[in-house]
């Protein structure tokens, strides 16, 4: 069994290795993960080859060879910039269907409902608590906010969607976040940075994109996956 992070670097140097013929610098690879350091790439690359599935070639540089893959693999999230997101999805019915074990999964708070569209008063406090399973997070805090209308619909994020957010008030552009506007209105936009200011982009032309000074957004967690339920 590989953990989240190794699978994701694992498939991250196969999809780049099969896209160029050349493996990911050590960097690509920190930015990828969203790692802090280059130390944690290192870990994972040793782990990789002690368990079979990546080797490292001598006398070359950057030069990794996978081996094999884990058993149903899935393509690794892209390095923030190359590609638009797109949602890990867990279906709601078959999830009902298939129980997990208590260890696979980790219970959040939902906080209500966030605004795909026109924003909405800020996040409310806890009223419900949902199961997620574990390899859709990572470390740190995470929370669930349910998604009000379809801004985000090219970005694979529908009306109804409860989307699984990793608690941070940090974001690179290019994320899509939860922002809290002036203090008052929350809402789920991808960030992108204009020199001194910040604008929160729609994934729908029929939506404006916004354009606010730095000090009137406050980022309050950012996107890592969505939970869709169907009746």
């Amino acid at each position: 069994m590989l953990t989240r992070k190794q699978h994701e670097l694992l498939m991250f140097i196969h999809e780049r290795l099969k896209e160029t013929g050349v493996s990911p610098s050590f960097d690509e690879m920190k930015e990828a993960l969203d790692l802090a350091s280059k130390s944690g790439i290192h870990r994972l690359i040793t782990a990789l080859e002690e368990r079979g599935f990546l080797r490292r070639l001598p006398h070359r540089a950057r030069a990794l060879e996978v081996v094999r893959l884990p058993e149903q693999a899935t393509t690794a999230a892209p390095a923030r910039g190359r590609q638009p997101f797109r949602p890990q999805v867990v279906e709601g019915a078959r999830a009902a269907a298939e129980p997990m074990v208590a260890n696979d999964v980790r219970e959040l708070p939902v906080l209500g409902r966030i605004a795909a569209g026109v924003p909405i008063e800020a996040i409310q406090h806890e009223r419900d608590r949902i199961a997620v399973p574990e390899a859709l997070l990572g470390a740190g805090e995470h929370y669930v906010l349910e998604v009000q209308g379809d801004s985000m619909i090219n970005a694979g994020i529908l009306d109804g969607d409860q989307v699984l957010i990793r608690r941070t008030d940090t974001a690179q552009s290019g994320d899509i976040v939860v922002a809290l506007v002036m203090g008052e209105e929350a809402t789920l936009k991808r960030l992108r940075r204009k020199g001194a200011s910040i604008a929160l982009e729609a994934a729908n032309p029929a939506y404006e994109t916004r354009i606010f000074g730095p000090d009137q957004v406050e980022v309050q967690g950012k996107l890592v996956g969505l939970i869709r339920r169907y009746h």
